[in-house]
């Protein structure tokens, strides 16, 4: 199985969620594919069986908006039927950002693999296995 696990962060919290999640994918046997969003093409969605995305809540509960949001909107008309994970953290808010990103991914047709995953600040404890269990979620 193919995994790709793209993210984009500003403090390092949501760019280790993705390692764990990579991490947790790999215990599986997939072939992952760790990327920051400005390394990422539309072929890390479609030559894939698995993409897991992840952005921390900015602003008012917002994707970033200068990488993250574009690639979004580029990738998004290509995740119907596709299996997607999202993952993210945040520092405040009650996670709004992630309800909004899920419905939208839901609305352009995509398959989310389990809940979409938050963490508050850096994981940490029990967070650590959430993020490896996660990338888990490949079906």
């Amino acid at each position: 199985m193919r995994v790709s696990v793209i993210y984009w962060s500003g403090t390092g919290n949501t760019e280790t969620m993705a390692q764990l999640i990579k991490e947790g994918a790999e215990s599986t046997g997939a072939e992952v594919f760790l990327k920051p969003v400005s390394e990422a093409s539309e072929e890390d969605i479609t030559g894939v069986d698995v993409s897991f995305l992840g952005c921390p809540s900015m602003g008012d509960e917002a994707l970033e908006d200068s990488e993250f949001e574009p690639y979004i909107a580029k990738v998004e008309s290509l995740v119907g039927g596709k299996r997607l994970g999202l993952f993210g953290s945040y520092g405040w808010g009650s996670g709004l950002w992630m309800e909004n990103w899920s419905e939208r991914m839901r609305g352009a047709g995509a398959k989310l693999v389990g809940d979409s995953l938050i963490v508050n600040e850096a994981p940490s404890g029990e967070d650590i296995e959430k993020c490896k269990n996660f990338g888990k979620l490949l079906s």
